[in-house]
């Protein structure tokens, strides 16, 4: 019966769907839209409070959100897609700091290049599964490592962004580190700039943080395929 189709851009009931997500330069976001039409048929676009929403004719969506806000600086266009490719094509500068447990990256890129960076390796346990005063040893242990990491990437990150100047926070990695370096006096300075959508990245080595720098000065595309793909 057609009162029991689902509406373009929603998943059959009981079926599985996928996501994926990928970062699409400004000047390239045209180009993408196109061929998202050409494999999932007609689209319908709709300008929503988190980003351009492409819904396809076989059920496919595509939500598409700007690198940063316009902060009275709009994407110039006659269409949602072209305004949101010249939002992100504008020269911004955006600070990343990536950390997990394995490492750090930390760098101010613009126009998806990187301008300054500093990588570097430090290692916090993970959790134990042993119980009684072994299990309390090994947290003592794992803390005193987490804290010292976060002090020592804080204050690489100090000397990294104390040399440009940037609009932008970009946090990664593991988000409860990132936060807690943030929250740290020698990144004082930049506490009041506005933060970017969290990234989720592995182990931030240098081939990581100069994609994650690209990323940053990209359009986030997520993709949910429709059902059976």
């Amino acid at each position: 019966m057609a009162g029991n189709r689902p509406e373009r851009g929603q998943p059959a009931p009981g079926r599985g769907v996928s996501t994926r997500t990928a970062f699409i330069p400004g000047p390239r976001l045209a180009g993408w839209v196109e061929r998202f039409a050409a494999s999932h048929g007609d689209l319908e676009m709709e300008d929503h409070d988190d980003g351009v929403r492409l819904a396809a004719a076989d059920g496919a969506t595509a939500l598409l959100q700007a690198p940063w806000p316009d902060d009275g600086r709009p994407g110039r266009g006659s269409g949602l897609v072209e305004r949101l490719a010249s939002l992100a094509s504008q020269p911004r500068t955006v600070g990343l700091l990536l950390v997990r447990r394995g490492g750090y990256g930390v760098a101010v890129a613009s126009e998806g290049s990187i301008l300054a960076a500093k990588t570097g390796s430090k290692y916090v346990q993970s959790r134990s599964a042993a119980g009684g005063q072994s299990q309390q040893r090994f947290a003592r242990r794992r803390a005193n490592q987490a804290d010292a990491m976060v002090e020592a990437v804080a204050e690489q990150a100090r000397l990294v962004f104390a040399a440009q100047t940037f609009e932008y926070i970009l946090p990664g990695g593991d988000r409860a580190l990132a936060d807690d370096v943030l929250a740290l006096p020698a990144l004082k300075p930049w506490a009041g700039l506005p933060r970017l959508a969290y990234l989720d990245v592995p182990d931030p080595r240098a081939a990581v943080v100069k994609k994650a720098a690209a990323g940053a000065c990209a359009v986030r595309v997520t993709v949910t395929d429709p059902p059976g793909r």
